[in-house]
C-alpha cells in the first residue's frame, strides 16, 4: 500500500490513472469491510474488474450509515458534513491527515501557485460554527501556509473585511476571498469594491440562510459588487480528500489523482460517454484508507478534455432509484 500512496501524486497520463486506480481497487475491495460487501451483493468478482469502467461506485449514503475505512486502522479526524435537524450527516473516517493535506496543498499549487503568495480571507461562518469541517480544516492550514498577518477566518465583519480587502488590493497583494455562497452574496449587498488582485471563490451552499440562486445569478452578483471578471469556485465534500476548482462560469479541473464519470441517473450501473449529462461518480485517489469510487447526487457533464460542469442535485426518483442497493 506505500507504494501505491507513493505513486498516486505521481500520476502523469491516463494509463498511469487507470493502472493506479485499479491498484487502490483491489486493495479496498479486500480490506474495507462494507465495501467488500458492496462488491459481493452486486454479484461481481474483482478479477474481472480490467478496466475503470467495470469499477463499482458505492453511493455516497453510506457515509451516513458505515464506517468506511480499511481494515485495522484509526481515524485521525472525523470529518462531519453540515445538515439540518434530524438529517443524518456524513462522517468521514481519515486515516491519515497527512494525506489530506498533501492533497490540498499539491492542488492548490497546481492551479493557484504557493499559498505564500497570498493573503487568504476565509468567509465560512456556517463551517465555523461546528465541528469537524473538511472545509476549515483545509483552510486553515492553508492561511498558516499564506504566513500573512491580514490571513484569517472572519464571520459577519463585513466592514473589516473591505477595508482590509481594499488596502491590500491596492498595494498590489494577491488576496484570496474564500467563502460560502450565502454569505459572499450578504457581503456583495452590503458593499461594492473593485477589485484587481482578489480572486473570490465561492463554495456552494446557501445553507438555508438565503433564497436559492442559480450559479450565474450568484455570479453576476459577485462580480458587479467586486469588480471582477469571474468568480473562482471549489467543489469539495465531506467524503473526499481532493477538490476540484473552476477559475470561472462553472468549469472545473480535477488534479491528475482525481476524476469524474457520469453514470445513467435511473440506472446507477451504465456509464455515459462524455458530453452527455448525468449522475456524478467520483474517482478520489487519495481516500484509499477510504473509498476511492463514490456515486454522488449531483447531476453534470464531462467534457472532452475532463473538465466537468455541475448541472444540480438528483430529484426524489433518481435517488429512489438507487437507493435500491443501499441498506
Amino acid at each position: 500500500m506505500n507504494r501505491i500512496i507513493s505513486s498516486i501524486f505521481d500520476i502523469k497520463n491516463n494509463e498511469q490513472f487507470e493502472r493506479i486506480a485499479l491498484d487502490v481497487f483491489r486493495y479496498q475491495s479486500v480490506n474495507i469491510p462494507i465495501y467488500k460487501e458492496y462488491i459481493e451483493r452486486l454479484k461481481i468478482k474483482t478479477e474481472d474488474v480490467t478496466s475503470i469502467d467495470k469499477i463499482p461506485f458505492l453511493p455516497i449514503q453510506f457515509f451516513k450509515t458505515h464506517e468506511i475505512k480499511t481494515l485495522d486502522t484509526t481515524a485521525q479526524a472525523i470529518f462531519t458534513s453540515s445538515g439540518t435537524t434530524g438529517n443524518q450527516t456524513s462522517r468521514h473516517y481519515v486515516a491519515d491527515t497527512n494525506l489530506y493535506e498533501k492533497s490540498f496543498t499539491k492542488t492548490f499549487n497546481l492551479f493557484y501557485g504557493n499559498p505564500s503568495d497570498y493573503c487568504i480571507i476565509a468567509l465560512l461562518p456556517s463551517y465555523l460554527e461546528r465541528q469537524g469541517s473538511s472545509l476549515v480544516y483545509m483552510t486553515d492550514r492553508l492561511i498558516k501556509l499564506s504566513n500573512h498577518p491580514d490571513s484569517g477566518f472572519f464571520l459577519n465583519e463585513f466592514d473589516l473585511i473591505k477595508e482590509r480587502l481594499e488596502r491590500l488590493d491596492t498595494k498590489g497583494q494577491k488576496c484570496l476571498l474564500i467563502g460560502v455562497s450565502f454569505a459572499l452574496a450578504d457581503f456583495a449587498e452590503k458593499h461594492q469594491i473593485k477589485l484587481k488582485n482578489t480572486i473570490i471563490m465561492e463554495t456552494g451552499g446557501m445553507k438555508g440562510r438565503r433564497r436559492e440562486m442559480v450559479r450565474e445569478e450568484l455570479h453576476k452578483l459577485l462580480c458587479n459588487s467586486f469588480g471582477v471578471d469571474a468568480i473562482h469556485s471549489e467543489y469539495g465534500m465531506t467524503e473526499l480528500l481532493s477538490q476540484a476548482y473552476s477559475n470561472g462560469h462553472g468549469i472545473f479541473r480535477c488534479p491528475p489523482w482525481m476524476r469524474i464519470i457520469t453514470r445513467d441517473p435511473y440506472d446507477p450501473f451504465t456509464t455515459l460517454p462524455k458530453e452527455r449529462s448525468g449522475a456524478i461518480n467520483i474517482i478520489d485517489l487519495a481516500n484509499v484508507n477510504s473509498c476511492s469510487f463514490i456515486q454522488t447526487e449531483d447531476l453534470g457533464r464531462v467534457f472532452d478534455d475532463n473538465s466537468f460542469e455541475v448541472l444540480g442535485r438528483m430529484n426524489d426518483a433518481q435517488l429512489r432509484g438507487c437507493n435500491l442497493l443501499v441498506y
